[in-house]
C-alpha cells in the first residue's frame, strides 16, 4: 500500500493502541507527539511506529510543520488522531484509492461516524462534515489556529467509507479540557473573522471545505451564536432523533459556543483596558 499514517498525539495511552491496532496494514507510520508526560511514546515505539516530536502551538502552525519537515516513504499520507479508528473496508478503499497512479486528486475527504454514550451520532449535523484526511504532502497546507481549514492544490475527492470517532474516549473532563483550549484560539479567530470581509458566494459553495470556513465566518457575526446552534444542531438538523446523546451532545456545543462568546468579550475587555 503506497501510503503513509501520520498520528497526532499528546498523552494518548489509553486510544492509541486501538488506533494503532486498525493500523497494522501500514508499514510507515509516524507518531506525531507534542512531549507526552505518559506510555504514548513507549506505545508507539513497540508497535514499531516512529515517534517526532514538536511543542504545540497551534493546529495548523503544527500541522503544517509535519507536511513541510518529515520525511514520509510514501506519496500519500493518511492522518488520524489516536481517538481514530480505521475501519477495515477504509482501509481497503485506501488501498485502491492509492495504488491508482492515474487518479488525479492531490486529496481526500472523508467523514468520521461518531461515537458518544454507546451509539452512533446520526445527525445534528456530524454526520455530513467533510474532513481533509488523505493527502500528498506536497499540496496541502493548513489555515486557522482551531479546526484548521486545508487550502488543497490540486483536485479533491471523496471516501465513502467512515473513520470511526470516539470523541468521549477521555470522558467529560477531557472533552471540557480539550474545548477548553479550543475556545481561547475561537475567541481569537472571531475576532480576527469580523474584521475580515464575509465570503458571501462561498456559503453556497459546493466545495464542502469552503462552505464549512464561510458559514462558521457568517456565525461570528450573528447574535446568540449559544442558542442558535443548539437550534441548528437539535432541530433544523435533527439531532433529537439520535434521543438523549443527540440532546446532550447538541447542548455541549451550545455550551462550548457560550465560552467563546464569553472569552471574546474577555478579550474585548483587556484591549480596553477594563476589569473582566
Amino acid at each position: 500500500m503506497s501510503v503513509s499514517v501520520i498520528i497526532l498525539t499528546l498523552n494518548e495511552e489509553n486510544n492509541l493502541p486501538v488506533c494503532l491496532e486498525s493500523l497494522a496494514w501500514c508499514d510507515d507510520i509516524v507518531v506525531f507527539d507534542s512531549y507526552s508526560s505518559d506510555n504514548t511514546v513507549e506505545i508507539a515505539k513497540q508497535a514499531g511506529a516512529r515517534v517526532v516530536q514538536r511543542r504545540f502551538d497551534n493546529w495548523s502552525a503544527h500541522q503544517n510543520w509535519a507536511v513541510e519537515n518529515i520525511d514520509f516513504r510514501h506519496p500519500w499520507v493518511w492522518y488520524v488522531d489516536a481517538d481514530e479508528v480505521t475501519p477495515p473496508e477504509l482501509a481497503e478503499e485506501l488501498r485502491e484509492t492509492t495504488s491508482d497512479d492515474s487518479r488525479p486528486e492531490a486529496a481526500f475527504l472523508v467523514r468520521r461516524k461518531n461515537i458518544f454514550m454507546g451509539r452512533e451520532l446520526k445527525h445534528g449535523g456530524l454526520e455530513n462534515v467533510w474532513i481533509a484526511r488523505l493527502w500528498k504532502p506536497n499540496a496541502i497546507r493548513w489555515q486557522r489556529s482551531v479546526n484548521p481549514v486545508p487550502s488543497i492544490d490540486g483536485d479533491v475527492g471523496h471516501l465513502q467509507n467512515r473513520l470511526v470517532h470516539n470523541f468521549f474516549s477521555k470522558g467529560f473532563d477531557g472533552w471540557f479540557e480539550r474545548h477548553n483550549r479550543y475556545s481561547n484560539a475561537e475567541a481569537e479567530e472571531t475576532l480576527k473573522g469580523r474584521q475580515e470581509k464575509l465570503d458571501w458566494r462561498g456559503l453556497l459553495s459546493r466545495d464542502a471545505v469552503r462552505r464549512r470556513l464561510a458559514l462558521k465566518e457568517l456565525s461570528y457575526r450573528l447574535p446568540g451564536r449559544p442558542w442558535l446552534k443548539f437550534f441548528y444542531m437539535y432541530l433544523l438538523r435533527l439531532g433529537f432523533l439520535d434521543g438523549r446523546p443527540g440532546l446532550t451532545y447538541c447542548a455541549l456545543q451550545s455550551v462550548y459556543e457560550y465560552m467563546i462568546c464569553l472569552k471574546v468579550k474577555e478579550l474585548r475587555r483587556r484591549e480596553d483596558g477594563l476589569p473582566i
